[in-house]
C-alpha cells in the first residue's frame, strides 16, 4: 500500500515513541509527528499507561489521548470522551485474595496511582520505564468503583488461571512478562481507536498505528495499517502489516517514508 489516504495515526509509548534505552522520542519522530501534523493528520497517543503518567511526551501535542488501553479517552484540550473502570468486584476480589497470597498490584485511577508489594524486580520496572515508584496502596480504603486499569505482577504461565479464579470480569494483556495490564473486559486500544474516529470523522480505512507490546494487537489488527516496531514482541510482529526498524533506528520516520504518509 503506497500513498494511502491515512488521516489519523496512533503512536504507543515505550519501546515505540520512547526509547528503553535513552527514554527520549528520536528527533526524526519529533519531526514525522510535526509533519504529520502539519499536514492535518490526526496524531493520537495510544498508551496502557495512566493519564498521569504521560507528561514527558505531551510536548509533541498530539491530538488526543488514548491511556488505560482504551479506558480513558480524552482530547488534548481536556475533552473526556470515554471512562471506564473496572468491575468492582474483581477490585474487592484482589484486594481479598491479596490477603492471604503473596501479590504485586498497581492500582491506577484517573487522578492517583498506588502499589501493594514493591519487589526489587517491580522497582527495577519503574527505573526502566523512568517512572518513580507510587506509594503504597492502602488496602482499607481503596475506592472500588475508581480503579481503571491494575497491573497484576506475575508470569505469563499464572495469568490465565489467575485471571479465572479473581478477575472473571477482565481482560490481561502484557507488553512485558514481568506484569499484565488488566482492564474492563471488552476494552482494549481497539476501543479507543474507534472512539477517535468516530470523535474526528475519521474512516477506519484511514488510519495507521505503530506498537510493538501485547497491548498493541488489537490497535494494529483494527487499523488499515498496523506497522510493528523492529524491537516489538515476536507476537506483534506476527500479525503487523509491516515491521519497520526499532525504536532506536528511526523506525517510525522510515515507516511512514515507506508508505508516503510523508
Amino acid at each position: 500500500m503506497r500513498n494511502p489516504n491515512i488521516k489519523a495515526v496512533f503512536f504507543d509509548i515505550d519501546g515505540t515513541l520512547l526509547s528503553f534505552k535513552t527514554h527520549e522520542v528520536a528527533a526524526s519522530t519529533e519531526e514525522a509527528i510535526e509533519q504529520l501534523q502539519a499536514k492535518g493528520i490526526k496524531t493520537i497517543l495510544s498508551t496502557g499507561r495512566s493519564i498521569n503518567s504521560i507528561d514527558h511526551v505531551k510536548y509533541l501535542n498530539f491530538d488526543g489521548y488514548i491511556t488505560f488501553n482504551g479506558g480513558y479517552c480524552v482530547t488534548k484540550e481536556g475533552h473526556i470522551l470515554f471512562c471506564q473502570a473496572i468491575d468492582s468486584t474483581d477490585i474487592q476480589s484482589v484486594l481479598d485474595y491479596a490477603k492471604t497470597n503473596p501479590l504485586s498490584f498497581s492500582f491506577m485511577s484517573e487522578k492517583h496511582i498506588t502499589i501493594h508489594d514493591v519487589t526489587p524486580e517491580i522497582a527495577g520496572m519503574y527505573a526502566h520505564l523512568n517512572l518513580p515508584v507510587p506509594p503504597l496502596v492502602d488496602m482499607e480504603n481503596v475506592d472500588l468503583n475508581s480503579v481503571l486499569q491494575t497491573n497484576i505482577f506475575l508470569g505469563p504461565e499464572d495469568e490465565q488461571a489467575f485471571m479465572e479464579k479473581v478477575m472473571p470480569n477482565s481482560l490481561a494483556s502484557r507488553w512485558t512478562p514481568l506484569f499484565a495490564d488488566v482492564n474492563p473486559k471488552g476494552q482494549s486500544k481497539k476501543v479507543g481507536i474507534d472512539i477517535f474516529c468516530n470523535h474526528f470523522g475519521v474512516d477506519i480505512q484511514e488510519t495507521m498505528a505503530f506498537g510493538d507490546g501485547g497491548n498493541d494487537i488489537t490497535m494494529l489488527q483494527h487499523v488499515t495499517l498496523g506497522v510493528a516496531m523492529g524491537n516489538a514482541n515476536p507476537e506483534v510482529k506476527e500479525i503487523a502489516d509491516y515491521i519497520t526498524d526499532d525504536v532506536d533506528s528511526d523506525g517510525i520516520w522510515n515507516a511512514l517514508k515507506h508508505f508516503g504518509v510523508l
